[in-house]
């Protein structure tokens, strides 16, 4: 589709929005949202026929691009055959989008839980590991985003929990590894992992193993920075949970369904989880769709107990149409293999290249369509390029960045002093070069903030 200027429908869009609409994590008062026309593929415009390379796909939801003509068609057929009903009833798209699922998840994960989105998950795999164990606490990561609901939100370990940080009941934070700005000092991949799970041991031993329900972490944060977890730590997280009884939970949402070139994170590391939470990229977020893989033994948990737990559009018929078309053209199209293959022939390379020219890319780090650049003043010391968590004049170096990736036509990912890649798992080549063409250009802009 070719974007065409209509400034005076842009106008009457922006007026509206502006009038009406309250929008997430943000000063209503100092925002000025893009008003979108349209998108396809790897693209979206606005009224004004600027057209934007989704570097972001969405918010990490777009796995298989924008408006793909099969799964469309899937959502205008369900919508004309049934386009809604109560969850407590057994539905084709419903059964059958469990079915795909539970043949793609690692294990014994054969069980779905479907929620609305990620945030619901995790509320109902916490649910699900308390009532499981009779325990109460739940240990979450520092560097790390659950979603923002009650129990999620506490679990967060970013600033956006401090608004809402009334400390949901049993929530303990600890260090997961992270080797570029380590709090272990380490020095080498195999002391991280070690240094991290002596850690995580030492805080299990004092909160109490016995009071330990579960422990959740993304397998690769996402928004706190796409940092791999090093060789056999979650091997090891997973050994502890198995020697504590403790739930061990993964968080997919965002690493789930190819982006990091295999189906689920988790398949990189060999580790199977207990529980596994998904949404997003189950059906690139065309009708919101998210939820719990569960192993059998959780599940025999509720085979005589009612699991006291539920949603009206629990398995919405619509959204399951769509993850149905999605994971079935996901199978037929390879973007599981595209995605490996972009991340290791195209944008890892030519990330690497970008760090070597500019001085204030201090690491890359990623997998698959899963990238992160650590943006620094100071390679040797790693300084950040702008303060943790900082907002105003604080945050400038990281604003003229944006502006210049949005001038040369690329829709970036901005988190704290870092930039993430990634666009949509089934991106062309020539598009993926394209967009590191402007972040070379953009990337000009933040070296001048350097020292």
């Amino acid at each position: 589709m070719t974007p065409h200027a209509d400034p005076a429908t842009g106008a009457s869009v922006k007026a509206a929005d502006r009038a009406h609409v309250f929008h997430s994590w943000s000063a209503q008062g100092l925002i000025d949202p893009v008003a979108v026309a349209g998108a396809e593929g790897s693209y979206f415009w606005d009224y004004e026929g600027k057209r934007y390379l989704d570097f972001t796909s969405g918010l990490v939801f777009t796995n298989i691009g924008y408006q793909h003509p099969k799964v469309v068609a899937a959502i205008q057929e369900q919508a004309a055959t049934l386009t809604t009903f109560a969850p407590a009833f057994a539905v084709e798209s419903r059964s059958e989008a469990a079915r795909l699922i539970a043949e793609r998840t690692p294990g014994d994960l054969d069980k779905i839980f479907f929620t609305n989105g990620g945030a619901e998950a995790v509320e109902n795999a916490v649910r699900m590991a308390r009532l499981h164990t009779g325990r109460h606490k739940v240990m979450s990561a520092y560097r790390s985003y659950h979603g923002a609901t009650s129990t999620a939100i506490n679990l967060t370990g970013d600033p956006r929990r401090w608004p809402s940080d009334q400390g949901a009941a049993g929530v303990v934070h600890f260090w997961a590894p992270f080797l570029y700005r380590s709090p272990f000092y380490s020095e080498t991949e195999e002391q991280e992992a070690a240094r991290a799970l002596a850690h995580l041991e030492d805080t299990i031993a004092f909160e109490g193993p016995s009071t330990i329900a579960a422990i959740i972490l993304e397998t690769i944060p996402g928004t706190a920075g796409i940092m791999m977890p090093p060789p056999g730590y979650l091997a090891g997280v997973r050994e502890i949970c198995d020697r504590h009884g403790i739930v061990f939970v993964l968080d997919e949402v965002m690493a789930g369904f190819g982006r990091t070139g295999e189906w689920f994170a988790a398949d990189l590391y060999g580790v199977v989880p207990d529980l596994m939470t998904f949404a997003k990229g189950v059906n690139s977020g065309y009708v919101p769709l998210g939820g719990v893989a569960i192993n059998e033994e959780i599940a025999a948990t509720f085979d005589k107990r009612p699991y006291p737990g539920g949603l009206t559009y629990s398995g919405h018929p619509l959204a399951c149409a769509a993850a149905v078309a999605t994971i079935n053209v996901m199978a037929e199209e390879d973007i599981v293999g595209r995605a490996a293959r972009i991340g290791e022939t195209v944008l890892g390379p030519g990330l690497r290249e970008l760090a070597a020219r500019h001085p204030s890319v201090g690491e890359v780090r990623g997998t698959g369509v899963f990238w992160a650049l650590d943006l620094v003043r100071n390679r040797e010391t790693r300084e950040p390029l702008v303060p943790y968590n900082a907002a105003g004049e604080a945050n400038a170096p990281m604003a003229a960045f944006a502006a210049a990736c949005k001038k040369g036509g690329l829709w970036p990912f901005v988190n704290m002093n870092r930039t993430h890649v990634v666009p949509p798992c089934n991106i062309s080549e020539a598009d993926a070069k394209e967009g590191l063409a402007i972040l070379d250009e953009a990337l000009s802009v933040a070296d001048r903030h350097t020292v």
